[in-house]
Protein backbone atom coordinates (compact mmCIF):
# COMPACT_ATOMS: atom_id res chain seq x y z
CA UNK A 1 0.00 0.00 0.00
CA UNK A 2 1.71 3.12 -1.28
CA UNK A 3 -0.43 5.51 -0.24
CA UNK A 4 0.20 7.10 3.44
CA UNK A 5 -3.53 8.47 3.84
CA UNK A 6 -5.19 5.04 2.79
CA UNK A 7 -2.71 2.91 5.02
CA UNK A 8 -3.89 5.43 8.13
CA UNK A 9 -7.18 4.83 7.46
CA UNK A 10 -6.03 0.48 7.64
CA UNK A 11 -4.35 1.88 11.20
CA UNK A 12 -7.81 3.93 12.34
CA UNK A 13 -9.76 0.56 10.79
CA UNK A 14 -8.25 -2.07 13.24
CA UNK A 15 -10.50 -3.22 15.78
CA UNK A 16 -7.72 -5.68 17.70
CA UNK A 17 -5.66 -3.60 19.59
CA UNK A 18 -2.47 -6.00 18.50
CA UNK A 19 -3.32 -6.01 14.68
CA UNK A 20 -3.80 -2.00 15.24
CA UNK A 21 -0.69 -1.85 17.10
CA UNK A 22 1.60 -4.29 13.99
CA UNK A 23 -0.27 -2.16 11.30
CA UNK A 24 1.24 1.34 13.43
CA UNK A 25 4.42 -0.53 13.33
CA UNK A 26 4.57 -1.45 9.83
CA UNK A 27 3.45 1.92 8.33
CA UNK A 28 5.84 3.94 9.87
CA UNK A 29 8.69 1.51 9.20
CA UNK A 30 7.09 2.05 5.37
CA UNK A 31 6.94 5.93 5.79
CA UNK A 32 10.65 5.68 7.06
CA UNK A 33 11.94 3.60 4.36
CA UNK A 34 10.00 5.91 1.42
CA UNK A 35 7.36 2.99 0.76
CA UNK A 36 4.83 4.68 1.40
CA UNK A 37 3.91 8.75 0.91
CA UNK A 38 1.58 11.01 1.18
CA UNK A 39 -0.52 10.90 -2.18
CA UNK A 40 -2.20 13.65 -3.59
CA UNK A 41 -4.44 12.08 -5.59
CA UNK A 42 -5.79 10.17 -2.46
CA UNK A 43 -9.75 10.55 -2.49
CA UNK A 44 -11.05 12.68 0.33
CA UNK A 45 -11.49 11.59 3.43
CA UNK A 46 -14.51 9.68 5.02
CA UNK A 47 -16.58 12.11 7.78
CA UNK A 48 -15.15 11.15 10.95
CA UNK A 49 -16.36 8.12 12.82
CA UNK A 50 -15.60 5.70 15.77
CA UNK A 51 -12.19 4.13 14.67
CA UNK A 52 -11.82 0.35 15.01
CA UNK A 53 -12.09 -1.24 18.73
CA UNK A 54 -12.53 -4.07 20.80
CA UNK A 55 -15.83 -4.71 22.04
CA UNK A 56 -13.86 -4.23 25.41
CA UNK A 57 -13.51 -1.93 27.16
CA UNK A 58 -17.54 -0.75 27.96
CA UNK A 59 -17.08 2.70 27.29
CA UNK A 60 -19.18 4.84 30.09
CA UNK A 61 -19.52 8.65 31.29
CA UNK A 62 -16.06 9.57 32.75
CA UNK A 63 -17.62 10.09 35.82
CA UNK A 64 -19.20 6.54 36.23
CA UNK A 65 -15.56 5.84 36.45
CA UNK A 66 -14.89 3.80 39.81
CA UNK A 67 -12.31 5.57 41.44
CA UNK A 68 -9.47 2.96 43.11
CA UNK A 69 -6.59 3.62 45.59
CA UNK A 70 -3.16 2.56 44.91
CA UNK A 71 -2.30 0.53 47.98
CA UNK A 72 -3.80 -2.51 45.86
CA UNK A 73 -2.51 -5.17 43.06
CA UNK A 74 -5.74 -4.12 41.18
CA UNK A 75 -5.73 -0.52 42.25
CA UNK A 76 -2.60 -0.45 40.22
CA UNK A 77 -4.13 -2.54 37.19
CA UNK A 78 -7.10 -0.15 36.93
CA UNK A 79 -4.67 2.92 36.97
CA UNK A 80 -2.48 1.39 34.19
CA UNK A 81 -5.79 0.29 32.35
CA UNK A 82 -6.50 3.94 32.31
CA UNK A 83 -3.62 5.34 30.92
CA UNK A 84 -3.40 2.00 28.55
CA UNK A 85 -7.03 3.44 27.33
CA UNK A 86 -5.36 6.78 26.62
CA UNK A 87 -2.20 5.23 24.83
CA UNK A 88 -4.96 3.22 22.69
CA UNK A 89 -7.00 6.39 21.93
CA UNK A 90 -3.65 8.42 20.86
CA UNK A 91 -2.64 6.00 18.22
CA UNK A 92 -6.26 6.85 15.94
CA UNK A 93 -5.79 10.41 17.01
CA UNK A 94 -2.14 10.37 15.49
CA UNK A 95 -3.46 8.56 12.52
CA UNK A 96 -6.83 10.26 11.95
CA UNK A 97 -4.42 13.28 11.38
CA UNK A 98 -2.25 11.55 8.88
CA UNK A 99 -5.54 10.57 7.33
CA UNK A 100 -7.67 13.56 7.45
CA UNK A 101 -5.77 16.60 7.01
CA UNK A 102 -4.43 16.49 3.77
CA UNK A 103 -2.05 18.88 1.41
CA UNK A 104 0.27 19.19 4.27
CA UNK A 105 3.85 19.56 4.23
CA UNK A 106 5.58 16.19 4.46
CA UNK A 107 7.08 16.84 8.16
CA UNK A 108 3.60 16.74 9.10
CA UNK A 109 2.75 13.13 7.43
CA UNK A 110 6.05 12.01 9.56
CA UNK A 111 5.55 13.83 13.26
CA UNK A 112 1.96 12.40 13.33
CA UNK A 113 3.17 8.60 11.97
CA UNK A 114 6.06 8.93 14.64
CA UNK A 115 3.49 10.22 17.37
CA UNK A 116 1.04 6.99 16.13
CA UNK A 117 4.49 4.37 16.35
CA UNK A 118 5.25 5.86 19.76
CA UNK A 119 1.88 5.83 21.35
CA UNK A 120 1.22 1.96 19.79
CA UNK A 121 4.90 1.20 21.54
CA UNK A 122 3.72 2.69 25.16
CA UNK A 123 0.23 0.69 24.54
CA UNK A 124 2.55 -2.55 24.24
CA UNK A 125 4.88 -1.37 27.50
CA UNK A 126 1.56 -0.60 29.36
CA UNK A 127 -0.06 -4.19 28.12
CA UNK A 128 2.78 -6.37 29.02
CA UNK A 129 2.52 -4.04 32.73
CA UNK A 130 -1.28 -5.23 33.08
CA UNK A 131 -0.13 -9.09 32.49
CA UNK A 132 2.00 -8.91 34.89
CA UNK A 133 -0.78 -7.20 37.45
CA UNK A 134 -3.07 -9.99 36.61
CA UNK A 135 -4.98 -8.13 33.85
CA UNK A 136 -5.76 -6.82 30.69
CA UNK A 137 -6.92 -4.11 28.31
CA UNK A 138 -10.76 -4.50 28.39
CA UNK A 139 -11.13 -5.35 31.84
CA UNK A 140 -11.86 -2.41 33.37
CA UNK A 141 -14.39 0.25 32.00
CA UNK A 142 -13.39 3.53 30.15
CA UNK A 143 -14.52 6.71 28.55
CA UNK A 144 -14.39 8.10 25.18
CA UNK A 145 -13.32 12.07 26.01
CA UNK A 146 -10.61 11.80 23.29
CA UNK A 147 -12.32 11.04 20.86
CA UNK A 148 -15.25 12.83 21.48
CA UNK A 149 -12.99 16.01 21.02
CA UNK A 150 -11.32 14.53 17.14
CA UNK A 151 -14.76 13.97 16.15
CA UNK A 152 -15.63 17.52 17.11
CA UNK A 153 -12.85 18.67 15.60
CA UNK A 154 -12.39 16.83 12.35
CA UNK A 155 -13.44 19.51 10.32
CA UNK A 156 -10.31 21.91 11.18
CA UNK A 157 -6.76 21.35 11.24
CA UNK A 158 -6.01 24.66 13.27
CA UNK A 159 -8.73 23.14 16.02
CA UNK A 160 -7.59 19.70 16.29
CA UNK A 161 -3.97 20.65 16.43
CA UNK A 162 -4.87 22.98 19.47
CA UNK A 163 -7.09 21.15 21.37
CA UNK A 164 -5.76 17.49 21.15
CA UNK A 165 -2.13 17.64 21.17
CA UNK A 166 -1.57 21.18 23.49
CA UNK A 167 -4.96 20.63 25.85
CA UNK A 168 -5.99 16.93 26.27
CA UNK A 169 -2.71 15.16 25.99
CA UNK A 170 -0.74 18.22 27.30
CA UNK A 171 -2.75 17.05 30.52
CA UNK A 172 -0.92 13.82 30.50
CA UNK A 173 2.04 16.26 31.06
CA UNK A 174 0.71 17.88 34.25
CA UNK A 175 -0.32 14.65 35.93
CA UNK A 176 2.13 11.88 35.11
CA UNK A 177 4.73 13.52 37.47
CA UNK A 178 2.18 12.95 40.37
CA UNK A 179 0.73 9.70 39.64
CA UNK A 180 4.50 8.26 39.95
CA UNK A 181 5.28 9.75 43.10
CA UNK A 182 2.00 7.83 44.28
CA UNK A 183 3.64 4.54 42.54
CA UNK A 184 6.77 5.19 44.26
CA UNK A 185 5.15 5.59 47.60
CA UNK A 186 3.89 2.11 46.99
CA UNK A 187 6.54 0.42 45.64
CA UNK A 188 6.14 0.10 42.14
CA UNK A 189 8.78 0.99 40.39
CA UNK A 190 8.09 -1.11 37.11
CA UNK A 191 5.19 0.95 36.67
CA UNK A 192 7.21 4.46 37.10
CA UNK A 193 9.60 3.38 34.66
CA UNK A 194 7.33 2.88 31.61
CA UNK A 195 5.61 6.52 32.84
CA UNK A 196 9.04 7.74 32.61
CA UNK A 197 9.26 6.91 29.19
CA UNK A 198 5.89 8.32 28.15
CA UNK A 199 6.17 11.63 29.92
CA UNK A 200 9.63 12.11 28.00
CA UNK A 201 8.01 11.26 24.96
CA UNK A 202 4.79 12.79 25.37
CA UNK A 203 6.63 16.46 25.44
CA UNK A 204 7.72 15.66 21.52
CA UNK A 205 4.07 15.04 20.79
CA UNK A 206 2.81 18.19 22.17
CA UNK A 207 5.74 20.28 20.90
CA UNK A 208 4.62 18.61 17.69
CA UNK A 209 0.90 20.17 18.18
CA UNK A 210 2.25 23.35 19.00
CA UNK A 211 4.62 23.67 15.73
CA UNK A 212 1.87 22.59 13.59
CA UNK A 213 -0.86 25.18 15.11
CA UNK A 214 1.43 27.80 14.67
CA UNK A 215 1.59 26.63 11.14
CA UNK A 216 -2.41 26.75 10.99
CA UNK A 217 -2.03 30.30 12.31
CA UNK A 218 0.64 31.61 10.28
CA UNK A 219 -1.58 29.86 6.48
CA UNK A 220 -4.20 31.87 7.80
CA UNK A 221 -3.37 34.75 8.97
CA UNK A 222 -4.31 34.59 12.83
CA UNK A 223 -2.38 35.44 15.96
CA UNK A 224 -1.53 31.85 17.92
CA UNK A 225 -2.39 32.63 21.38
CA UNK A 226 -5.61 34.58 20.90
CA UNK A 227 -6.82 32.00 18.58
CA UNK A 228 -5.64 29.27 20.99
CA UNK A 229 -7.73 31.05 24.10
CA UNK A 230 -10.91 31.50 21.92
CA UNK A 231 -10.29 28.24 21.37
CA UNK A 232 -10.34 26.42 24.61
CA UNK A 233 -13.65 29.12 25.20
CA UNK A 234 -15.46 27.85 22.19
CA UNK A 235 -15.13 23.91 23.00
CA UNK A 236 -14.24 23.37 26.53
CA UNK A 237 -15.84 27.03 27.89
CA UNK A 238 -12.52 28.04 29.20
CA UNK A 239 -11.95 25.63 31.57
CA UNK A 240 -8.51 24.04 31.82
CA UNK A 241 -7.55 22.48 35.49
CA UNK A 242 -4.17 22.84 36.98
CA UNK A 243 -1.94 22.07 38.55
CA UNK A 244 0.06 22.65 34.78
CA UNK A 245 3.78 21.46 34.49
CA UNK A 246 5.00 24.17 33.68
CA UNK A 247 8.68 22.87 32.59
CA UNK A 248 7.07 20.22 30.66
CA UNK A 249 4.71 22.46 28.57
CA UNK A 250 7.75 25.21 28.35
CA UNK A 251 9.69 22.32 26.90
CA UNK A 252 6.68 21.19 24.50
CA UNK A 253 6.62 25.24 23.08
CA UNK A 254 4.22 26.69 25.11
CA UNK A 255 5.25 30.75 25.71
CA UNK A 256 5.96 32.44 28.76
CA UNK A 257 3.09 34.88 28.00
CA UNK A 258 0.47 31.27 27.65
CA UNK A 259 2.37 29.52 30.70
CA UNK A 260 1.37 32.82 32.47
CA UNK A 261 -2.25 33.10 31.25
CA UNK A 262 -2.73 29.46 32.11
CA UNK A 263 -2.25 30.46 35.64
CA UNK A 264 -5.47 32.94 35.86
CA UNK A 265 -7.29 28.95 34.55
CA UNK A 266 -9.06 27.54 37.70
CA UNK A 267 -6.50 25.02 39.58
CA UNK A 268 -3.57 25.50 41.48
CA UNK A 269 0.10 25.92 39.45
CA UNK A 270 2.84 23.52 40.19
Amino acid sequence: MSDLHAAARRCLDASDPVEKVRLSFETFSALQTGSVAADPASPPPLPIGLPGRPERPRLVPARELAQRGLGTEAGRAALVHAIAHIEFNAIDLAWDAVYRFRGKPADFYRDWAACANDEARHFTMLSARLAELGAAYGDFDAHNGLWEMAEKTAHSDTARMALVPRVLEARGLDVTPGMMERLRRQGDERTVAILEVILREEVAHVAAGTRWFHWCCDRDGIEPEATFAQLLTDYMNGSLRGPFNLDARRAAGFSESELAWLGTLSGPRR
